[in-house]
């Protein structure tokens, strides 16, 4: 796998090089100080992955992001960090795959923080070139028995009519796909949606202020003891997010599946809440996260959706969950945003 660095500071470049050293069948294929240098690079070379600053002289890297998405579908995980954390999701909403936050002790960098880059690069690897480009998604959508032919509106409307809530899980790549959802929504949802995105703290609330511009729904990133009304509820970093009794409960047990905030711990507990009446849907992401959740959720009476190989930046998280036969239906992204539109207007 070829990689690019892209930063303006000599000693970060050194730190990632020497990370990426350590990785089989990984090589640094070159560095650049700015965006500019980074597009020329990429112009004459193959990359395989571009891991690139947000902010840098001459040309940054929201900027630098634009233009590889115009031309190439090379994957751009953003080196990151709590200053620029707008700039970032901005970033993701253009096409980026994941960031990586910055190290705030760049002499003490913390073994979790070394795990975290490596599998995120691990992540986009196992895409590799077949990265989508923005709104690159497929109109296809299969069921995973036998399809009835049922017109796709009559079966949503007759899922809708029992359902009391909405839940989401996404990993890598699922700021993207959430902007997507979102913007499917109709103008009034009559049940509430949870979601539950891989993300570090601090960078939840910049999405979910996002996500609330690009829809009518209120978007909020959910606190301890909110009471549950018809919107949509972010879970915010480095907290585990389940529902009791009517309201949103926030702990922070240790990291499931080595994550914190971890889908099942909410797939779970909504299964318990609303049984029958609830709709999961698993989108892209590494690993095996909410496939436990999505089997209490048909355990308990539930509906479950998982996002298609082809429009997943990275499949792990809905292929684990259809392996293990607890997915209803497989459906491309756009699909599931506007079942989800159908399902809650």
């Amino acid at each position: 796998m070829k990689i690019l660095v892209v930063d303006d500071s000599v000693f970060m470049r050194k730190i990632i090089v020497d990370l990426l050293k350590e990785m089989p069948d990984v090589d640094v294929t070159g560095t650049a100080r700015n965006g500019k240098q980074a597009l020329e690079i990429l112009g004459s070379q193959t990359i395989d992955l571009v891991l690139m600053d947000v902010e840098m002289p001459v040309m940054g890297g929201l900027e630098a992001l634009k233009n590889i998405k115009k031309t190439m579908d090379t994957p751009v995980i953003m080196l990151s960090s709590l200053t620029n954390k707008e700039v970032t999701i901005e970033a993701l909403a253009l096409g980026a795959a994941d960031f990586v936050e910055k190290p705030v002790n760049l002499m003490a960098i913390q073994d979790e923080w070394i795990l975290d880059f490596h599998m995120k690069i691990k992540s986009v690897r196992a895409k590799g070139k077949t990265a989508l480009k923005i709104n690159d998604f497929s109109s296809s959508a299969q069921l995973t028995d036998n399809d009835s032919g049922v017109d796709d509106r009559i079966a949503s409307g007759l899922l809708a009519s029992h359902v009391r809530a909405v839940v989401i899980g996404a990993s890598t790549g699922g700021p993207r796909a959430l902007l997507t959802i979102v913007r499917s929504l109709p103008a009034a949802t009559k049940v509430p949606i949870f979601i539950v995105q891989h993300m570090p703290k601090g960078f939840t609330s910049s999405f979910a202020q996002r996500m609330d511009q690009e829809t009518s729904i209120t978007v909020c990133e959910a606190e301890d003891g909110m009471p549950v009304e018809r919107k949509v509820y972010l879970c915010p970093g480095d907290y585990h997010m389940t529902l009791k009794n009517g309201k949103i409960q926030l702990d922070q047990k240790p990291k499931l599946h080595g994550t914190r905030p971890a889908v099942d711990y909410l797939f779970s507990s909504a299964a318990s809440t609303y049984r029958r009446n609830l709709v999961a849907v698993l989108l892209t992401g590494m690993g095996k996260d909410g496939t436990a959740g999505m089997h209490d959720i048909q355990a308990n009476g539930g509906y479950t959706i998982a996002q298609n190989k082809e429009t997943c930046v990275v499949f792990g998280m809905p292929r684990n969950a259809i392996e293990n036969h607890v997915v209803n239906e497989v459906l491309d992204l756009n699909s599931i945003g506007r079942k989800i539109g159908q399902i809650v207007g």
